[in-house]
């Protein structure tokens, strides 16, 4: 009887995995400090990464001169293995993450002020309408890199630019005004925002100067405060600090329930919120269901829009 000899456990003679990505940055910039700010790692870091493999394979892989480094034959060959094999892991991720559509779970990028005082008080519904998909939500905002984050969709204030190989929804466009308690608007004078407090965010530093354009207002404040984050001159206001800009929908529900008045009305700001994803909602079924959800909260929120007060 023969005996069989299994090679599932044969020991690979691959160089450490985790240094190729700073290898490949390296050899791509023919510099380690260059390598060091695009993966956001010390000069030091890409030296013992790379001193690594070289360890490993027992060969130099770069020749090193007067602060600059150049490739070996060896770390010539290295480099397109290495890039052919980053490319195909990278292609298989976005693969299994674009198709993903059985999973139970849908990992939602969202702004913060947008999630805490709109999304969140709503997912409750949703969660109702679909017992079999569960929201994760991960409040953040600008830029996204869907994949690198893990998101499968994200949703914007479109004030930056989107990368062009992301598929692009227009959700709904964003109208804004001053809001403010009832209360403390009764205790301006003349009911004037020239005799207000104007409250701002440094998170949108111009969103009082964007509604007076939007607005024709040519107002000044008497006085002014500012917050760090949107969400708190939002609530500041809410507790009678003063009078913020407050943007649809992010003060609708205080608006429905009296705890804001929005005395000069809406004006449109210019700016859309949308959906970003990796392809169309159509692709995804469980994106489909959050978008056309989305959709129907927003058709929501567009008919019963409050009137100035």
């Amino acid at each position: 009887m023969g005996y069989f000899v299994s090679n599932i456990h044969r020991k690979r003679s691959l160089p450490p995995l985790a240094a190729l990505p700073a290898f490949e940055a390296a050899a791509r910039h023919q510099s380690f400090s260059r390598a060091a700010e695009e993966l956001h790692l010390t000069h030091g870091a890409i030296s013992r990464a790379v001193a690594q493999i070289e360890e490993r394979l027992g060969v130099d892989l770069f020749v090193r001169r007067n602060r600059r480094v150049w490739l070996t034959p060896a770390g010539e060959r290295l480099l397109k293995a290495t890039v052919l094999a980053l490319d195909g892991l990278d292609s298989a991720v976005e693969e299994i993450h674009r198709h993903d559509g059985t999973s139970p779970i849908l990992s939602v990028s969202c702004e913060p002020s947008l999630a805490m005082r709109w999304l969140m008080p709503r997912l409750g519904a949703f969660r109702d309408a679909n017992p079999d998909l569960n929201i994760d939500l991960r409040p953040a905002g600008g830029p996204v890199d869907l994949l690198a984050e893990g998101c499968d969709v994200a949703i914007r204030r479109a004030d930056f630019g989107i990368a062009e190989d992301y598929d692009v929804t227009r959700l709904w466009p964003e109208f804004a005004g001053p809001v403010c308690d009832p209360q403390c608007w009764k205790t301006i004078l003349a009911c004037d925002l020239s005799n207000a407090r104007w409250l701002h965010s440094r998170t949108r530093p111009d969103a009082w100067e964007v509604w007076k354009r939007a607005s024709g207002c040519e107002a000044n404040p008497a006085s002014e405060q500012y917050f760090d984050h949107f969400f708190f001159a939002l609530q500041a206001a809410v507790n009678r600090l003063g009078t913020a800009i407050g943007p649809l929908p992010l003060v609708y529900d205080d608006l429905a329930v009296g705890r804001l008045i929005a005395p000069h009305g809406m004006a449109p700001t210019g700016y859309d919120y949308v959906l970003i994803t990796l392809d169309r909602p159509g692709r995804d079924p469980r994106i489909l269901r959050f978008f056309d959800w989305l959709m129907g909260e927003a058709k929501g929120m567009e008919d019963g829009m409050l009137p100035s007060v």
